[in-house]
């Protein structure tokens, strides 16, 4: 079974699918070692514990892999004719070339590939042909992408300052939800290995309008 994010509800839906392994983008622990259990981290570890349940957690190569990554998927749902590395070292994201498209068709696009509307500051050129991929939490990477005179930048969560910039550096910025924009490469990765190895694969969605 593959989900975005480990947690108590998506392990106790594990369960009821008796699934024998959980593969999630977003694991248990991240940034440093791993914190004193609290009863929230004791009741995750309990539902897999009861029920023999594996865990393996995939992050920033699900984000950066240029043909089952998240941007990678992205960009080639949105049509684009090439891409290529992007976005920090190593690069987990992608400058995709698209073809000739309106601001608001980008939105438009963007909406239906991810099911959700994005928050959008269209503020740069009509016609759109380059855009800057970094999913999830990223917003931070706009200035990458004005300063290197990309016509979009698409993330996931938005932070206060990008109205601004994109006003002021005529930059189109769209944020269409983290949760939504890290739902490609995990559910891909669980398509190959049912492909690959005959077990069968199931993506259990837990929504989530951040």
């Amino acid at each position: 079974m593959t989900g975005v994010s480990a947690s108590a509800e998506l392990f106790a839906r594990a369960a009821e699918l008796d699934a024998d392994l959980v593969l999630v983008h977003h694991g248990l622990f991240w940034k440093g070692p791993p914190k004193p259990l609290d009863p929230a981290g004791k009741r995750r570890l309990q539902l897999l514990f009861d029920h023999d349940m594996a865990l393996a957690a995939y992050h920033l190569p699900l984000d950066g892999h240029q043909e089952h990554g998240n941007a990678a998927l992205i960009a080639a749902g949105l049509g684009a004719t090439a891409w290529r590395p992007w976005g920090g070292r190593p690069p987990t994201g992608v400058v995709a070339e698209l073809p000739a498209m309106s601001d608001d068709e980008l939105r438009q696009r963007v909406s239906t590939l991810t099911g959700r509307a994005p928050l959008a500051f269209l503020e740069g050129p009509r016609e759109v042909r380059t855009l800057g991929i970094l999913t999830g939490a990223a917003a931070h990477a706009f200035d990458d992408a004005i300063e290197e005179g990309l016509d979009a930048f698409l993330t996931g969560e938005p932070i206060e300052r990008v109205m601004t910039r994109a006003r002021e550096t005529g930059t189109h910025f769209l944020a269409a939800g983290h949760y939504a924009t890290e739902t490609f490469g995990v559910r891909r990765l669980g398509e190959l290995l049912e492909r690959e190895h005959g077990v069968r694969h199931v993506f259990v969605d837990v929504p989530n309008p951040v």
